[in-house]
């Protein structure tokens, strides 16, 4: 991964997608192992085209165990 020394990415990193059991979504370096609890999902390649992603598929922020909370009560 290209970082500069302020540890920010560089142009031409490539990226995946990621989605934890809350639904909560995050954008990772496709050179990194997934973390534990998360799993990969949507694009891998730019990080432009990891954000649209999420973008247009986390349209809740709220966690998917407070959604469930929520519609339940």
């Amino acid at each position: 991964m290209n970082t500069a020394s302020n540890g920010l990415t560089m142009d031409g990193d490539r990226f995946k997608v990621i989605i934890n059991d809350e639904e909560q979504h995050c954008v990772w370096p496709e050179d990194l192992d997934v973390p534990v609890g998360w799993r990969q999902t949507g694009p891998r390649g730019e990080k432009q085209a990891c954000l649209a992603y999420i973008e247009e598929h986390w349209t809740d922020m709220r966690p998917a165990s407070l959604r469930q909370a929520m519609e339940g009560a």
